[in-house]
């Protein structure tokens, strides 16, 4: 039986490969993997408008379906913020985003609310963020009818029963008594504070006075004036059909007026101001780094060279060059790299970043900003360019990786206004960038003269240095200027000591 086997297992190769007295070693593997021949990848992504559905209230719906699997999901995602919050109740719209789903609504409480939803194994979610927010349920599509009952029960219908909503606050309560234990939080904080100045509500803090004033018939309020049709996008994605899904949702919505959209994140007012910041933690041995300034806004006609740019300078990970020669070359930190953002409603943000010990942290400062300059002065090889292209590229179709990858990049493309041609043409703007662009665009973009550098650690360690290279200080990064010095504010009630 094994030689019968193995006989037909040598014809069928003689069949397919051709009579092995034709074929070499060679022919059959290259003498070196550089040898190795790939076809070329074709990938033909969807198309935004055989998924796009416009309801008869104006709601847009992206429906994908997929029948691989018995399980549908439906998520909605709102025009809403935390830059809706009046600034004495900074921490409204978030607690509104987490107790819509904890805090039972009008037909059933909390508990069970959460009993049903636990009987159909379905899961229910909803949250607000910065500038948007969403709710979801993932239920059997034999269930659907039931979990969409819940689920629209939950969006236009939340109690939030004032138990749960007493819970929240002792929870976010314990997050915020611990907003200086670790240098990761606090940088954040502190460079975002930089940033954007200290009335931006991307930097407003939830303290403890504001968030023990929200009450309920406030998060009531918030939610009339902002959960409505107007401010919903849904993307809907598995085992469904898709006529009796948009009938579904026309049914759910059908006596659900409509108050307008949201208003748009406001801009910032301050803008950064350059110089080295230091913020103490003395209980630390290594320093936290981010050097940087502002970005650009979306739809910027130089995004994808900017794209390019960053993930040569350090967006691309060892294949970049603060990755290079901050970890590999130097050994001075693990992780380094840098981003360069588009913001949606005002300019994102450069930064630049690493975690080095603290005597070796002006190091990499310095090799950053020098890294930088590089940038700016000398054009990348062909081979830089060539590779972050070539990787852009190839991951492409990770945005349509599932049908729910493909509703929500649709969705979301939606919420920011992203052109629907925009992902059609995304690998032919990205293969258009030249060396000649990257250089013209790091030169305009990366601005030195307005770098801010935040360093977060045991000051007095970072300041001394490495003995054996003074060449490297905090005090000649800062040059003339003073060195700035972030005190850490009170957890609860964010007031930052004056020095």
């Amino acid at each position: 039986m094994k030689m019968e086997k193995k006989i037909i297992t040598l014809a069928i190769l003689w069949l397919v490969m051709g009579s092995p007295a034709q074929l070499t070693a060679q022919d059959i593997i290259p003498d070196h993997p550089k040898n190795l021949d790939y076809p070329s990848l074709e990938y033909l992504p969807p198309k935004v408008a055989d998924h796009k559905h416009v309801l008869s209230n104006g709601v847009v719906a992206f429906l994908v379906e997929d029948h691989d699997l018995p399980l549908v999901d439906v998520n909605v995602l709102i025009r809403v913020g935390d830059y809706l919050d009046p600034e004495a109740k900074t921490g409204l719209a978030s607690a509104v985003g987490s107790v819509l789903r904890s805090g039972g609504t009008s037909r059933w409480n909390a508990d069970d609310f959460d009993e049903e939803a636990d009987f159909l194994a379905a899961d229910l979610r909803s949250f607000v963020g910065s500038t948007s927010g969403g709710a979801g349920v993932n239920a059997l599509s034999k269930d659907l009818d039931r979990a969409l009952e819940l689920f629209f029960e939950m969006l236009r219908n939340p109690a939030f029963q004032q138990d749960r909503l007493d819970l929240y606050k002792s929870q976010v309560l314990q997050r915020m008594e611990r907003r200086n234990d670790s240098t990761n939080s606090i940088e954040s904080r502190e460079w975002n504070r930089l940033m954007r100045g200290d009335r931006h509500f991307t930097v407003r803090p939830t303290t403890q006075a504001s968030l023990e004033s929200i009450n309920r018939d406030e998060m009531l309020e918030f939610h009339r004036n902002f959960y409505h049709p107007d401010n919903f996008i849904f993307a809907v994605s598995g085992d469904f059909d898709s006529e009796s899904m948009k009938q579904k949702l026309e049914a759910a919505m059908a006596d659900w007026p409509g108050k307008g959209r949201s208003p748009e994140a406001p801009e910032p007012e301050t803008p950064p101001r350059p110089g080295v910041y230091m913020v103490h933690k003395e209980d630390v041995n290594q320093g936290r780094v981010s050097v940087g300034h502002l970005g650009i806004r979306m739809g910027n006609p130089d995004e994808f060279a900017i794209d390019i740019m960053n993930d040569i300078l350090g967006g691309s990970g060892f294949t970049s060059r603060i990755t290079n020669r901050v970890r590999s070359d130097e050994g001075l930190a693990y992780s380094a790299g840098s981003i360069f953002t588009e913001g949606v409603y005002f300019p994102g943000i450069f930064r630049a970043f690493f975690q080095s010990k603290s005597e070796t942290c002006a190091q990499a400062a310095s090799i950053i900003i020098e890294e930088i300059e590089r940038m700016r002065t000398e054009k990348v090889s062909a081979e830089e360019l060539e590779t972050v292209k070539t990787l852009r590229i190839e991951i492409f179709p990770r945005f349509f990786a599932s049908a729910n990858a493909v509703a929500q990049t649709f969705a979301r493309g939606e919420l920011i206004g992203r052109s629907e041609d925009y992902l059609d043409k995304l690998r032919d703007n990205i293969r258009a960038v030249t060396a000649d662009d990257v250089l013209r665009v790091a030169k305009q973009y990366l601005k030195p003269d307005q770098l801010v550098i935040l360093a977060v650690g045991n000051v007095e360690d970072m300041l001394e240095g490495d003995p054996d290279k003074p060449e490297y200080s905090f005090r000649k990064l800062a040059g003339e200027a003073t060195i700035n010095r972030i005190p850490l504010p009170d957890p609860l009630t964010m007031v930052y000591p004056e020095q």
